[in-house]
């Protein structure tokens, strides 16, 4: 009774979502093949995706919350945890040093934390009460686990102890500048996470802005990185001067080069795979990359991770 009435909210949710964002691209027709698909078995919504140790990651069911294990190595996947009613799964990060698990929880307005060795809840925090608050990524720090919200000018910081004790108390920084500017109702803001300069500055992608934005993490100052619009822009990684950066109804990753002062970026080059199918969020291993096939306005099953090269 669970995953059905489960399935039936998220295809509402998920055509809400389709409503809210342009017509996607055409889906492409042709089968997956077993090099470069990787099937999440029974996941009804996908998002989210984390690397975890060696060749493993984690992925998450949307509208349930339950969590996938998979490894790009033997190209399998399955239920990994259970996790009670009324939770979500959307951005994901591994902090594989504790064994924890960092999740947005969506429309929940909260944060969820598993260990990855044991499957059980570590902490279910309460991020935002505002109402139509949606988390949605994360990134880790030094200090901790940073997570966006969609919908409103917030970012908020769960610290994590040296001793990878996860703290209650959740620190809240408006973000100030174009970056933070009021939303329309159906908009989203804020999206995908990443950390530069050792945590001191985030760096933001912003879906209705169709731009990347420097967010200081002390005074929540934001600065447009000018380059070109990124439509579409979802999830983000980056490793030093590199940007991944999802574009979801584009079907296409774009890897980025940002200057030194982080001021601006030029695109080096477009990733594609005809096994895209509304790409969200990437997790990377050397040099490939592992998408999620949201399927954001057609939620068929099977749910897939693609694989693809890191460079274009």
């Amino acid at each position: 009774m669970r995953r059905n009435v489960q399935r039936r909210t998220a295809l509402g949710f998920i055509a809400l979502l389709a409503l809210l964002l342009p017509t996607a691209l055409p889906a492409t027709a042709s089968p997956p093949s077993r090099d470069d698909v990787i099937v999440l078995d029974g996941a009804t919504s996908a998002e989210g995706i984390a690397a975890g140790e060696g060749t493993t990651f984690y992925a998450g069911e949307l509208m349930s919350g339950d969590i996938f294990r998979g490894d790009i190595g033997d190209r399998k996947a399955k239920r990994f945890i259970d996790v009670p009613d009324g939770r979500m799964a959307v951005g994901m990060k591994a902090d594989t040093r504790n064994d924890l698990l960092f999740v947005a929880g969506g429309m929940t307005g909260k944060a969820f934390v598993y260990n990855t060795e044991t499957k059980a809840t570590v902490a279910e925090l309460t991020l935002s009460t505002k109402e139509g608050a949606f988390i949605n990524d994360v990134t880790l720090t030094d200090d901790g686990a940073w997570f966006t919200n969609s919908k409103y000018n917030e970012l908020y910081l769960v610290k994590v102890s040296r001793w990878g004790e996860v703290r209650k108390n959740v620190r809240t920084l408006t973000v100030l500048g174009e970056a933070g500017a009021a939303l329309a109702r159906e908009d989203f803001g804020m999206n995908g996470i990443a950390s530069a300069r050792d945590g001191r500055v985030l760096i933001v992608a912003h879906s209705k802005n169709q731009a990347l934005y420097t967010v200081h993490s002390r005074s929540g100052e934001s600065n447009r990185i000018k380059g070109p619009n990124l439509q579409f822009v979802d999830g983000i990684l980056v490793k030093r001067h590199t940007v991944w950066a999802v574009q979801n109804m584009s079907n296409q990753i774009s890897r980025l080069e940002l200057a030194d002062d982080l001021s601006s970026f030029t695109v080096k080059d477009v990733i594609t795979s005809k096994h895209f199918d509304v790409p969200t969020t990437v997790a990377r291993f050397g040099d490939t990359l592992a998408a999620v096939n949201a399927q954001f306005g057609r939620p068929a099953s099977p749910h897939e991770v693609v694989l693809v090269p890191a460079w274009g």
